[in-house]
C-alpha cells in the first residue's frame, strides 16, 4: 500500500501513534487533536469497531474512497468530495518563498498560547476540523495584522516520507495579499528540508484553491470523499 492510500489509517499506525485511540479495524485521533478517524477497510466490522471508538453519540470524520452510504446506527452530519494532491514539480521549489521578503518577515511560529486565536480563525474560514490540540501535530505558522492572527498554515497528517500541508486559511478581511501562498511555501520548504514530500487535501469543488495549489507544484493524485458521522 502506498503511504498516501488510506492516509489517516497510515498516520495513526505509523508516525502519529501517540495521538491514536482505538484498536482492531478502527482508529481515531484524540478528540482534542482532531475529529479525523480511519477504518482499516470499508466493511461492517470496521464500522462496528469505529462505533466502539467514538462511543454512543460520538462524532468522527472519515476519508472514504466512495460517497458515504447510509448505515444503521450512524447519522451523516456533513461531507464533501475530496481531492488529494501531492507536490511533484521541483521547478516550483518552496525555496522561492525567500523572495517574498516583506511578508516572510511577518511570519511567526504559532504554539499553545495561540490556540484560541487559531480556533477562532479556523471556525470562521472552515479549512477543516481543528481542535484545541491540533497545533501539536506539527509546525504552524501565522501572519498577524494589528496584533490579530489573520492567516495561518501548518502540518497535519504525517506518514512515511510525507507530511500534509493543512489549515491553510486567511481572514476574509485580509484576502488578496498572498498570505496563504507564502505561508504554504514556507511550510513546504520546511517539509522538504526534512527530506519529505508535501501533500494536501482540498474540497474537490474548491477550484480557486486547487488552481493555487497547482501553481505551487501540486498535482492531483486521487479523488475521495469526506464524511462526518455521528453514532446514534
Amino acid at each position: 500500500m502506498h503511504p498516501l492510500d488510506n492516509v489517516i489509517w497510515q498516520a495513526l499506525t505509523t508516525r502519529q501513534t501517540q495521538f491514536a485511540e482505538g484498536d482492531g479495524r478502527a482508529r481515531r485521533f484524540v478528540r482534542e487533536v482532531t475529529l479525523l478517524g480511519a477504518l482499516l477497510e470499508d466493511t461492517p466490522e470496521s464500522y462496528a469497531d469505529f462505533a466502539h471508538v467514538v462511543g454512543n453519540g460520538g462524532t468522527g470524520a472519515l476519508f472514504l474512497d466512495e460517497p458515504y452510504e447510509p448505515r444503521e446506527g450512524w447519522e451523516f452530519v456533513a461531507g464533501a468530495p475530496l481531492l488529494q494532491m501531492v507536490f511533484e514539480d521541483g521547478n516550483h521549489s518552496a525555496g522561492r518563498a525567500n523572495s517574498e521578503t516583506e511578508v516572510i518577515a511577518k511570519i511567526a511560529e504559532l504554539g499553545p498560547q495561540d490556540s484560541p486565536e487559531m480556533i477562532e480563525l479556523t471556525s470562521l474560514t472552515k479549512p477543516g476540523p481543528f481542535g484545541t490540540r491540533t497545533h501539536e501535530l506539527g509546525i504552524y505558522l501565522g501572519i498577524r495584522r494589528g496584533g490579530k492572527l489573520v492567516a495561518m498554515a501548518g502540518e497535519r497528517l504525517k506518514v512515511p516520507g510525507h507530511t500534509e500541508v493543512s489549515a491553510v486559511c486567511t481572514h476574509p478581511d485580509h484576502t488578496g495579499n498572498g498570505y496563504a501562498r507564502v505561508l504554504m511555501m514556507e511550510i513546504m520548504r520546511r517539509i522538504q528540508d526534512r527530506g519529505e514530500t508535501p501533500f494536501l487535501h482540498v474540497r474537490a469543488d474548491n477550484t480557486r484553491a486547487i488552481d493555487l495549489y497547482k501553481l505551487l507544484g501540486f498535482r492531483e493524485r486521487r479523488f475521495g470523499h469526506f464524511a462526518v458521522l455521528r453514532r446514534v
